[in-house]
């Protein structure tokens, strides 16, 4: 690998965006691969929540890895997570709430017969709705457990094993949840799942190789904004693109449950799972930002709990605020 990783050097000033060009391709191939996944026993809010995750939030475990090799600071690694589950939570579900239609629970058309097919279709998006809810209950409760941790300033080693722990319990349950709907439908994951699996280990392994090399870059700049000051709102922001692009993706093609979920999903990674691997090996200090981005995080949070409870939706107008949210979240970690 070396061999390649020196001749994407030698293009000079081309190299750093040639790399960002191998992240965003390993992230079009982990697109690719979920469709495929979601006809082999993996689907809706289940495909959002259980795989997408890993895959959309392999770069944030990685910069976490990466970072903790090369002695970073840990700071860094909660910015990193903030940003990334800040951005989701607000930016990323707020435009497609714009553009397109964030409907989990689709209206039904005046005078339609309640057929067979439309009954299961209702009990389909009925499910994907709950599912949400729980998901949303679960990042509220992951969120808020981070912040009581590090309420002190810091997360240490034993507050790293709660969050660690909370997050395989958490797995554990959408394995169970996976298992047991295959069974009862009498379902079983195809043979190609491995094949799936392969092409989506090979895409992690791009998305290590080119995180590897942008880290070591942006900390070798020491002036300017692109530089090792602002290493973890760079990292967070570009590991926010595959979740970009998976949400105007789905939102294009009618899934907002997908567009939900993988962005809600992937905020788990981050936290709890990021930031308790890495307390696990060096304790984190909390940037001066925490209090402000976790209150925003949990508000934005909340919000969508209470439109997806009571409406099904997530209306424009929220949309609007939310990204106004993320504005005020720029303001207050960078330029306060």
């Amino acid at each position: 690998m070396q061999p390649f990783i020196t001749s994407i050097e030698s293009t000079g000033a081309w190299a750093p965006w040639l790399f960002v060009g191998i992240f965003l391709a390993a992230s079009f191939l982990t697109i690719w691969r979920l469709e495929r996944m979601a006809d082999g026993g993996l689907e809706g809010t289940v495909l959002g929540t259980l795989v997408m995750p890993y895959c959309s939030g392999m770069g944030n475990l990685i910069f976490a890895y990466v970072l903790g090799r090369q002695g970073g600071a840990a700071t860094e690694v909660m910015t990193n997570c903030l940003v990334n589950n800040v951005t989701n939570m607000t930016l990323v579900l707020g435009l497609p709430a714009i553009i397109w239609s964030m409907n989990i629970m689709p209206a039904k058309k005046n005078g339609a017969a309640k057929s067979g097919k439309s009954k299961k279709m209702g009990r389909i998006h009925e499910i994907n709705r709950l599912s949400l809810l729980l998901t949303l209950m679960a990042l509220l409760f992951f969120t808020g457990t981070t912040w009581a941790l590090g309420s002190d300033g810091k997360i240490n080693f034993f507050d790293g094993l709660v969050l660690v722990g909370l997050f395989l319990f958490w797995q554990c349950f959408h394995v169970y949840e996976v298992l047991k709907s295959n069974a009862q439908q009498n379902k079983s994951l195809k043979w190609m799942l491995a094949v799936d699996v392969l092409l989506l280990g090979i895409g992690a392994y791009a998305v290590y190789v080119s995180t590897d090399w942008l880290v070591n870059w942006v900390s070798n700049i020491h002036a300017g904004f692109i530089s090792a000051k602002h290493i973890g709102w760079l990292s967070g922001w570009l590991m926010v693109l595959p979740n970009a692009m998976l949400a105007i993706y789905y939102g294009w093609t009618g899934r907002p449950e997908v567009v939900y979920t993988s962005q809600v999903g992937d905020s788990h990674i981050c936290i709890p799972l990021c930031v308790g691997i890495f307390a696990l090996f060096k304790p984190i200090q909390t940037p001066s930002f925490f209090m402000a981005g976790v209150i925003i995080l949990l508000g934005a949070t909340l919000v969508h709990f209470l439109f997806i409870a009571a409406l099904g939706r997530l209306p424009r107008f929220i949309g609007v605020l939310l990204t106004a949210a993320y504005g005020y979240f720029l303001y207050r970690g960078l330029l306060k």
